[in-house]
């Protein structure tokens, strides 16, 4: 396309013309324009979305028959991003998760191979779709203690266990920004004749500049899910889900994306994706160039503050042999990165000394302005975009000073207790403090309980309802070797750490308490506090 075309916004075009009319409505939605909010308190806010805010008439095409602005919008959307064919979603990347996998695996009973640590949604279309799940283990970075992707040699494996398998399922990059090369895990997956579906929810942006890593579409993948509102500017629930190849049947995604999605979208939403493709696609590079010049402030900045550490990817060790054997243990040995990229808009950082962890940073850093995506027990993820500036880093380093500042001082004073399991001596220096931190890492993300075993025995989901006589609740403490009942999924990031019918090992036991204890949020769960969780009675089972 050419940059005049690349210029345009079709869809949002045709709202701006539409309200420039001033037609009178009789049809919904009921607000009227807006109008119906006529109070001075509320008009401003609301009369603004509300005059865009239409539905199906002539005009304005419809999504899941779009044959004007809609399919004008969407045809720019692919040749923005590199795809084939693209689909606005206003569902979120949970609709793309949804509609991918019940495409893919169009009849119960299907097997799809995936990684453990997947959101919600993903179980949600294993659920909805009665898939047989084989789960892969993801390498475990040693210098973080974060899951990422499956090693390529476990996916070759589980191609070859499971020849009848429909595809292949990647998150990609993790929450952290953290990610590794798909090229050959497409690759792998190509020789069988399968499809790589990738969960990009957070890799909207990549590609797009040169500083950024490569998009999964580039490396080959057949179907990817972007989170539009995530990483670039569209409104909250704005997504995208583009296709290439031939391996993804596309008149049955259209089918699967009108069945989880509104049949009354919101146009707003649409517009604001719109909207986002034209601002990268018109500037190009240019666009993140703002964005990119607050984060190496940021880093510049943190050089000179040593209590804070920056995660980001360990120099590769050169090795003779061939890669990690498929039977090995998918833990990256020390020195060795389990990922090779880093979202630069990503920025994680910690507490080296070991005296905060992650959520009470978080809390900390609140208190100053300063809200960040999410934290863990270690770490806080700071999500920085295109539209970040050099004045939202300088914010940033002046609240981390004054963080350490008020540490100091607490120490000093014996005013303060080891939030970690890091024990330290208040008479040490910062510096001390991180050279004599403990070394040993723990499972920070979310991964399988298999106990090493890379490759899980096909599992099947259902939408089973468990019922109550088989199921009951007791102490989390005694939780260890029961089977679950409940889906209990920290939130943010929304990687359920338990799934129904899934063992509860001593470890996922000892996360989840410590979890509770640093007052991490959940999701699903009946007991909010996980005092208590939901098993199978011990002599009752049943499907997933």
């Amino acid at each position: 396309m050419n940059d005049e075309q690349r210029n345009t916004a079709p869809l949002y075009e045709m709202l701006e013309l539409y309200r420039e009319k001033g037609n009178t409505s009789y049809h919904v939605p009921g607000h009227k324009n807006g109008r119906a909010y006529s109070d001075a308190y509320s008009a401003g806010f609301l009369s603004e979305v509300m005059r865009s805010d239409v539905t199906e008439i002539t005009g304005t095409d419809d999504l899941h028959h779009p044959e004007g602005v809609i399919k004008e919008a969407q045809e720019l959307a692919a040749d923005c991003f590199g795809a084939e064919e693209s689909f606005f979603m206003v569902g979120g990347s949970t609709a793309g998760n949804l509609a991918l996998i019940l495409t893919v695996c169009s009849e119960p009973g299907t097997t799809l191979i995936l990684q453990r640590n997947v959101h919600k949604s993903v179980i949600h279309g294993l659920m909805l779709g009665g898939v047989k799940a084989v789960f892969l283990e993801p390498l475990l970075d040693s210098d973080s203690g974060i899951a990422v992707a499956p090693a390529v040699e476990s996916v070759k494996a589980a191609l070859a266990a499971h020849p009848d398998a429909a595809g292949v399922l990647i998150t990609m990059p993790n929450y952290y920004g953290m990610g590794t090369d798909l090229a050959p895990l497409a690759e792998a997956c190509h020789s069988c004749g399968v499809p790589l579906l990738v969960d990009e929810a957070h890799g909207a942006h990549y590609g797009l500049h040169p500083a950024l890593p490569a998009g999964a579409l580039l490396c080959g993948a057949d179907g990817v899910v972007q989170s539009t509102h995530k990483m670039l500017p569209a409104l909250t629930m704005g997504a995208m889900l583009h296709i290439q190849g031939p391996r993804i049947d596309r008149a049955l995604l259209r089918q699967r994306l009108a069945m989880v999605q509104s049949s009354s979208p919101s146009y707003p939403v649409m517009a604001s994706l719109d909207l986002a493709r034209r601002l990268v696609h018109s500037q190009g590079p240019e666009a993140f160039t703002a964005g990119l010049a607050a984060v190496d402030t940021l880093r510049r900045g943190l050089a000179e503050l040593p209590r804070y550490g920056l995660l980001q990817p360990a120099p590769p060790l050169q090795h003779s042999g061939g890669g990690r054997a498929a039977s090995a243990i998918a833990i990256t040995p020390p020195g060795e990165a389990a990922y090779v990229t880093q979202d630069p808009f990503k920025a994680v950082i910690y507490d080296a000394t070991g005296v905060l962890d992650g959520f009470e940073l978080q809390r900390r850093l609140e208190a100053w302005g300063c809200v960040p995506e999410m934290s863990d027990e270690r770490h806080v993820v700071l999500a920085f975009s295109l539209g970040s500036r050099e004045e939202d880093a300088t914010r940033l380093l002046d609240a981390l000073r004054e963080i350490d500042t008020e540490i100091e001082s607490e120490l000093t004073g014996s005013t303060i207790s080891a939030v970690s399991s890091l024990a330290f001596d208040q008479s040490s220096t910062v510096e001390e403090l991180i050279s004599n931190k403990k070394s040993d890492k723990v499972n920070i993300s979310t991964w399988n309980n298999y106990k090493n075993n890379i490759i899980s025995a096909p599992i099947p989901f259902s939408l089973k309802p468990v019922a109550a006589a088989e199921k009951e609740s007791i102490p989390l403490k005694d939780s260890v070797g029961r089977i679950a009942a409940e889906m209990v999924t920290p939130y943010p990031p929304g990687i359920p750490l338990v799934y129904p019918g899934e063992m509860i090992t001593s470890g996922i036991c000892s996360r989840l308490t410590a979890l509770s204890r640093v007052g991490a949020k959940f999701q699903a769960a009946a007991d909010p506090s996980l005092g208590s969780i939901v098993v199978y009675n011990i002599r009752k089972g049943g499907e997933v």
